[in-house]
């Protein structure tokens, strides 16, 4: 943090944690769009080489508008979180092209052939096929069960010693159910077992896994840290300072996910507004969840907000909000869900989640449509399921859409 000046908001983190220097004395981070980095003499080549954060040699490894960013994630989710000695936890962030390559260097980077990976239900269908189509052929397995019955979780570990690493996606795509990060992460402790937390849904304003004793947090960064749908990117940050420079970064390098500059740069201004724009995401959430929970239309609203939502104490327990993410089913199956998506006026019709404006989709059809379907079904993700990300707009434009257009259903 820049003039170690304590900073106690989160939009002031989010515009003030980074160390922006640059030579340009630019006040906005510029883009550094260069491969690689001159050296002003041979011993300064060799300190850069040298040092673990590799800075200044070449964009695959590094890049000053990459560290503005990761250092301004890392921020968001140690913001508050102090360790035993009461001081503020230290993170490490890296920055990769997507979601799934920070995914990718987590797993590759943590588990050889021959662990398993343990995880649950109603996964995103991105993280199920690396799962199962990626890290299966390297020899890595996996084994889903049910977060919910923690005696069938401490079972399951007891039976396969093999289980070195649990990944839990919380609010879960797209059923919006959620998993209690603590008593995973106690029960993994006990088994020397690492721990994983996708927080894209959440986001650290909402969510922050690291303070339930978590090793790892991932974000795809193109969802609500970037908040308008203008670039690709994820973060993976770890707790273990060490581990995450020298063998997760190793990992990062070689398999060759960095980010790179303008995507980079997109996202640290999107982040400058992200308390502000959590808070009216949540905010039209809930009312239209409300909305709809009333709607003769609709057979099921799953929004964890609402008090009859199985996980609405837990996200009490867990989240600041409930988010800006909710599904819900209609009772003419996947017909009335085309008639809806279809006659929409305002709304925008896409797959994606966490941009400014309101997006709609079909889960089967879409974002799991390479998902099994009696897999799919098992992950609570039926044919008439519709899952929307709520944006930003005026809540009634939004409810009066959805209004309109369910009356053609």
């Amino acid at each position: 943090m820049k003039n170690n000046f304590p900073l106690s908001g989160f939009s002031s983190v989010a515009l003030h944690a980074a160390n922006n220097s640059n030579n340009a004395y630019a006040h906005s981070t510029p883009i550094y769009a260069t491969s690689t980095f001159v050296f002003d003499n041979a011993q300064q080549g060799m300190e850069r080489f040298e040092s673990e954060d590799k800075e200044k040699i070449y964009s695959r490894w590094s890049n000053p508008t990459f560290k503005v960013a990761e250092e301004t994630i890392a921020a968001f989710e140690a913001f508050n979180i102090k360790t035993n000695n009461g001081n503020t936890i230290q993170l490490k962030a890296l920055l990769h092209a997507s979601g799934q390559a920070a995914m990718t260097t987590m797993f590759l980077s943590c588990l050889q052939v021959g662990d398993t990976v343990l995880s649950h239900y109603s996964l995103y269908g991105g993280t199920y096929e690396l799962m199962y189509k990626v890290l299966r052929q390297a020899g890595i397995n996996i084994e889903i069960v049910n977060f919910k019955n923690l005696n069938e979780v401490e079972d399951r570990i007891k039976q396969n010693k093999t289980i070195k690493f649990i990944h839990i996606e919380t609010p879960a795509n797209p059923t919006i159910q959620c998993v209690d990060i603590e008593a995973i992460s106690t029960l993994a402790k006990q088994f020397n077992i690492k721990v994983s937390v996708d927080n894209t849904f959440a986001t650290p304003y909402l969510q922050q896994p690291f303070q339930f004793g978590v090793d790892f947090v991932l974000h795809s960064t193109t969802k609500f840290l970037n908040g308008h749908g203008t670039s690709i990117g994820g973060v993976l940050l770890g707790s273990d300072i060490d581990f995450m420079k020298q063998k997760v970064w190793k990992w990062f390098a070689l398999l060759g996910g960095n980010a790179n500059a303008f995507d980079a740069f997109m996202l640290i201004n999107g982040m400058k507004t992200l308390e502000l724009r959590m808070e009216r995401h949540c905010s039209n959430a809930k009312q239209v969840a409300s909305f709809m929970q009333q709607h003769h239309a609709i057979a099921q609203v799953n929004y964890n907000g609402l008090e009859s939502h199985v996980d609405y104490a837990l996200t009490l327990k867990q989240m600041k909000h409930a988010g800006a993410l909710l599904s819900f089913e209609l009772k003419g199956g996947i017909e009335s869900g085309k008639k809806f998506i279809d006659n929409l006026k305002m709304c925008t019709r896409a797959v994606s989640l966490g941009t400014v404006d309101t997006l709609v989709s079909h889960p089967a059809s879409m974002t799991h449509y390479s998902v099994p379907k009696e897999e799919r079904i098992k992950f609570g993700i039926t044919d008439g399921l519709i899952r929307v990300s709520i944006g930003i707009e005026n809540v009634e434009d939004i409810l009066n859409d959805f209004d309109q257009a369910l009356h053609s259903v």
